[in-house]
C-alpha cells in the first residue's frame, strides 16, 4: 500500500500533477490524500480585513475549497478509474508546509507529488515559491512536475550524488520500485575533478548499487568543476526524464536550489524532479 499525498491550489499545473501521479502508480494499490490548505488566500487582502470580518471571510474560503477539492475528486475518478486507487480529499485552514508535514506524520506518507509552479506561475522561475518549500522543508520524497508535462513512463533517471552522505533504505525502495515496472535505466552520476573514491564513498556507492539491485544501474563520473552546468548537459545530452537528488544540509543539492535567491535559480528543469529528503528541521 502506498500512500501519495497531493497539494493542489486548484491550478491546471496541480491536476496535471495529480494524473501523472495516478498514471505513475497505476500499478501500486494506493492512498491518495488530495489536500488544499488555504490558510495564505485567508488573509491576502489583510488590510482589507477586521476581526469582526475575520470569521466570515475564513467560512467563505473554507466552503470554497471544500467545494473545488469535490470536483477535483470528480474529475480524477473519471479520468483515471483505478481499482487500485482510493482518493481522499482534506481541506485545512493551515500553512502549506505545516498541513503537509503534519499529514505526511499522520498518515505515513511515502511520496508528496505536486506542480513546479502553480496559480502564481512565474515563468521566469524553474519552481514556484510554495514548491521550493515544500522540496526543503517537508520530510518526505517530493516528486515535482513541471508545467504541462505529458511524458509519464520514466525509462531515463540521472541520479547525481557525490556518494558522501548517508541513504535512506526506504526512499531508496522507493526509487527501486518506481523504475522497475517501466524497466528504467538509473545513472548514478559523480561529478568531480578526480575519478578517485575515498573508503567512504565506496561504501555508499556499493549500497547505492545494493538498494537498486533490481535495476540496471549505470556508473558515470564526469569531470567538471560546475554541477550545475555538468547536470544540465547531462540531462540534454542523454534524453533523461526523470532526474533525482537527495537534499540534505550543505550538499550540492542545498546549494543549487538555495543558496541563492529564487529568481536568481540557474538550474532550468523541464523533466520530472523527485527529491530524496535527508534532512532534519529542528
Amino acid at each position: 500500500m502506498r500512500n501519495i499525498l497531493i497539494p493542489t491550489d486548484f491550478s491546471a499545473n496541480a491536476m496535471n500533477a495529480l494524473k501523472y501521479a495516478a498514471e505513475l502508480f497505476k500499478y501500486d494499490i494506493c492512498n491518495f490524500f488530495i489536500m488544499h490548505a488555504y490558510q495564505d488566500e485567508i488573509f491576502k487582502d489583510e488590510e482589507l480585513i477586521q476581526q469582526e470580518t475575520l470569521v466570515k471571510v475564513t467560512q467563505q474560503v473554507s466552503k470554497k475549497s471544500q467545494s473545488n477539492l469535490e470536483k477535483v475528486l470528480k474529475d480524477i475518478k473519471k479520468a483515471s478509474p483505478n481499482p487500485r486507487h482510493s482518493f481522499s480529499v482534506i481541506s485545512a485552514n493551515n500553512m502549506l508546509v505545516d498541513e503537509a508535514d503534519k499529514i505526511v506524520d499522520e498518515e505515513n506518507i511515502d511520496i508528496v507529488v505536486m506542480g513546479t509552479r502553480g496559480n502564481t506561475n512565474d515563468r521566469k522561475l524553474t519552481f514556484g515559491s510554495h514548491t521550493l518549500q515544500v522540496l526543503r522543508y517537508v520530510q518526505c520524497p517530493v516528486l515535482a512536475i513541471p508545467e504541462n508535462y505529458v511524458g509519464i513512463q520514466p525509462r531515463h533517471i540521472l541520479f547525481p550524488t557525490n556518494y558522501l552522505i548517508p541513504y535512506k533504505r526506504r526512499e531508496l525502495k522507493l526509487l527501486c520500485e518506481l523504475a522497475v515496472p517501466y524497466r528504467a535505466i538509473i545513472d548514478m552520476l559523480y561529478v568531480s575533478s578526480s575519478d578517485k573514491l575515498s573508503i567512504r564513498q565506496q561504501n555508499n556507492q556499493s549500497f547505492l548499487k545494493d538498494e537498486l539491485c533490481k535495476n540496471q544501474v549505470n556508473i558515470k563520473t564526469v569531470k567538471n568543476e560546475n554541477i550545475t552546468n555538468a547536470i544540465c548537459n547531462y540531462i540534454e545530452e542523454n534524453d533523461v526524464d526523470l532526474l533525482v537528488m537527495v537534499n540534505t544540509r550543505h550538499s550540492f543539492f542545498e546549494n543549487i536550489f538555495f543558496k541563492s535567491k529564487i529568481d536568481e535559480i540557474s538550474l532550468r528543469i523541464d523533466i520530472p524532479f523527485l527529491a530524496l529528503q535527508n534532512i532534519r528541521r529542528y
